[in-house]
């Protein structure tokens, strides 16, 4: 019997969707007859202290459940990689390209997928953005609607749709409360497509359609807010072009194991939004859902990431 250690909670703002997914891992796990010790990141001060405490339970495996902060953006991966602990999912230098949403773009547009035009924002040259006219500028080069969202956050966390100039400002000031760079974005009318990547295989693509408003993260966390679709009910092409742009987009930031690669579609062209190493798995996660189109049950899930970490790092030995 194997032992896991599942690694959930944390402090960043994605804490409560962490200990969700956490949980409904640990009860699989153990259904599964796993020997599962839960470690909340909160409680660590340190990852010193994180890292003595896994190694102390002399576990087989991490299964990072965490989402957001430094569980996701590479620093977690990173101390762990270095300790020479396995762990479930992408290593340092992926999670930290993914999860820079700016960087993540440059690298997927080189690669011939398209991105909708965006401009960055910096919390150290905020002063340099004083003038109105900067905000009327940004608004002429997007086009009204646009998007503001944090550079480095999930869950729609500080994500703002503005229709009006007026509110360009205040959705940016909002932004930079969760993240010290904030991004500016086209906004693509159409339909919200995920595709999950699973053992370099692209999965089923998925349509998500909110019975009201947008995708935010009251629709993404409260059941029966939203529609999902699987397989989306699109052309067959376009979803080979999506899964393709997915596995191309995957590759390209140097992933492995699994993720998920999130689109906008616009009836013609498929643009690329980001990329998740960390995606959730609870009741209402989108990379489970497309599994269960596959055969794949969310036990089978867990125990296929489990596997292909594994053997990712016994590889890498």
């Amino acid at each position: 019997m194997s032992k896991i250690v599942v690694l959930k909670g944390g402090i960043s703002n994605e804490r409560e969707i962490s200990l969700i997914t956490g949980s409904e891992i640990v009860k699989t796990l153990r259904g599964l007859s796993y020997q599962v010790c839960e470690l909340d990141l909160a409680d660590f001060p340190r990852l010193s202290q994180l890292l003595l405490a896994i190694q102390q339970e002399q576990a087989d495996l991490v299964f990072n459940a965490l989402h957001g902060g430094a569980g996701e953006n590479g620093m977690l991966a990173g101390a762990l990689e270095l300790a020479g602990i396995p762990f479930t999912g992408s290593k340092f230098k992926p999670s930290c390209l993914a999860m820079d949403k700016y960087v993540s773009k440059l690298i997927v547009a080189a690669e011939g997928i398209p991105c909708p035009r965006h401009i960055l924002m910096r919390a150290n040259l905020l002063e340099d953005y004083n003038d109105p006219n900067d905000y009327i500028a940004f608004a002429q080069k997007l086009g009204l609607p646009l998007i503001v969202k944090p550079n480095d956050a999930g869950s729609s966390v500080g994500i703002s749709i503005v229709q009006d100039l007026q509110d360009l400002k205040p959705a940016v000031n909002d932004a930079f409360l969760h993240c010290s760079s904030v991004l500016l974005e086209e906004y693509i009318a159409g339909r919200e497509l995920t595709v999950s990547i699973l053992d370099g295989k692209a999965l089923p693509v998925v349509e998500i359609k909110p019975l009201r408003g947008w995708y935010d993260y009251h629709n993404k966390y409260t059941k029966g807010q939203t529609q999902y679709l699987v397989p989306a009910p699109i052309e067959e092409s376009t979803a080979n072009l999506l899964q393709s742009y997915a596995l191309r987009a995957f590759q390209a930031l140097s992933c492995t194991v699994y993720g998920r690669v999130d689109f906008r579609y616009n009836g013609e062209t498929p643009y690329f939004l980001e990329l998740n190493t960390l995606p959730g798995m609870t009741a209402l996660s989108l990379t489970p859902m497309a599994a269960k189109v596959v055969g794949l049950s969310f036990a089978d899930l867990l125990e296929r990431i489990i596997k292909s970490s594994l053997s990712c790092y016994k590889e890498e030995r």
